[in-house]
């Protein structure tokens, strides 16, 4: 069996695979090999997912398989996991706290060590791997923050479990971190603006004025922020 075809039967059995996998490594840099590798996916109706600024790839539906495979409630359910509507506004929530100012730290080649000190040449250092820059969130500001739009205690823990087990975050005693599919699955190009230009949109707009201004007393953008995400998470639950 070739190398192509035990990374395809690799990326099918385990959902995803680390870039620092061997196979995954040499297919990223093998032309060959990795149009292999999508040719084998394309037959079974399935595609390569990868983002350079993620430490995984995976495997997704190709569109023209969505409507036979899912059938039309599948893609009006937004997912096949069948996740429930106040999961589906924890992904989001989550994704927002975690994806966000990692992929800023990322773009902006800062390190976590790093935040604060200034560099002539920040495009010049390599892509900071997502581990290393991608935010934690506190269980317990999760629970105190956003609990009441998100079931609660029971319903919040209920989730969180789930959204684990799928590979979207990982539990750390009272710290949630970004799991393999966090920044896979879910499109930043789609997300990105409805939060940012949505969601957040008046929220930026008032702290870039404030700064604008030299305020002595500028608005507090984590807690405007903060309720901001949280009008997001109940449009989730209502879609």
């Amino acid at each position: 069996m070739d190398d192509a075809a035990l990374l395809t039967a690799e990326l099918l059995t385990r959902r995803w695979l680390p870039r620092s996998h061997p196979r995954v490594k040499r297919a990223l840099v093998d032309a060959e090999l990795f149009a292999q590798v999508e040719q084998r996916l394309g037959q079974c109706g399935l595609r390569w997912m990868d983002s350079i600024y993620a430490d995984h790839v995976s495997v997704a539906l190709l569109p023209a398989a969505q409507n036979t495979v899912m059938g039309e409630a599948g893609l009006n359910g937004n997912n096949n996991l069948d996740l429930p509507r106040d999961a589906q506004a924890l992904l989001i929530v989550l994704w927002a706290l975690i994806v966000l100012p990692k992929r800023e730290r990322q773009t902006s080649r800062v390190e976590e060590a790093d935040a604060g000190q200034n560099d002539f040449f920040p495009g010049a250092k390599p892509l900071p791997q997502a581990a290393s820059v991608s935010p934690l969130v506190s269980y317990k500001a999760l629970l105190e923050d956003y609990g009441a739009q998100l079931g609660k205690k029971l319903r919040l823990d209920t989730n969180l479990k789930l959204l684990e087990r799928h590979g979207f975050i990982v539990r750390r005693q009272d710290e949630i971190a970004e799991g393999p599919l966090l920044d896979v699955l879910l499109d930043y190009d789609v997300l990105a603006p409805r939060i940012l230009d949505g969601a957040l949109a008046d929220v930026l707009a008032r702290e870039r004025a404030a700064e604008e201004s030299e305020s002595n007393r500028p608005p507090a953008l984590a807690s405007q922020a903060q309720a901001a995400i949280n009008t997001e998470a109940n449009a989730a639950q209502e879609d």
